[in-house]
């Protein structure tokens, strides 16, 4: 028998905001299967994770660096989310909170597990330095002979050499500065500022 969810239950599986979930209602993308008498929205969760095989299974993965970035977090979940429900894939949305440069953030450790086991069939990432500031093509290619798909769906995007190479160099100055003095202390702020002035990245 299928069981139905409330609005938050749904938005917390799909990895998004109960607001995306309202705006995915306005604009039809995604409907609730039951509305109450008094306005209570009920999702059947079969049909938000599928019954289908594990292998299956879109895993889209959103990543920022710091606690500062939240918002643009929640933004690339939204962004992930839309794109895979317009697919029509089943899909689950994993988010992970650190340095593209640490290998040990536990939403990554999970998504290597889920590559390696073989139980996703496709990878969606909004750009490609949102899995690994370095490595992210092994990944790739990790993938490649699970045959797990990789979308990225700002791959025509991508920056140049020498922007890639900044980020590189502010990605690196970044977590040994906050090793150093500590990602909230204000030397760390005031060096990070520095650095991106210095390379050009203060946009």
């Amino acid at each position: 028998m299928s069981r139905f969810i409330k609005i938050g239950e749904a938005a917390k599986i799909m990895g998004v905001s109960i607001q995306t979930l309202r705006r995915w209602e306005e604009s039809g993308y995604l409907l609730p299967d039951r509305i109450s008498a008094g306005k209570t929205r009920y999702y059947n969760i079969d049909r938000l994770i599928g019954k289908t095989s594990e292998t299956e299974l879109t895993v889209a993965y959103a990543r920022v660096s710091s606690h500062d970035q939240k918002e643009d977090l929640e933004r690339q979940a939204e962004v992930l989310a839309s794109y895979c429900t317009k697919q029509g894939w089943t899909f689950q949305t994993i988010q992970d909170l650190g340095s593209g440069m640490n290998y040990q953030k536990k939403g990554l450790k999970a998504l290597l597990s889920l590559i390696l086991e073989k139980k996703i069939s496709r990878l969606v990432l909004t750009h490609k330095d949102r899995l690994l500031r370095f490595g992210a093509e092994l990944v790739f290619a990790l993938c490649e002979v699970k045959q797990i798909e990789v979308v990225i769906i700002n791959k025509g995007n991508e920056v140049s050499f020498e922007e890639e190479l900044a980020q590189d160099v502010l990605e690196i100055i970044t977590v040994f500065s906050a090793r150093l003095y500590g990602s909230r202390s204000k030397k760390n702020k005031k060096l990070i500022e520095a650095a991106k002035v210095l390379i050009g990245n203060d946009k």
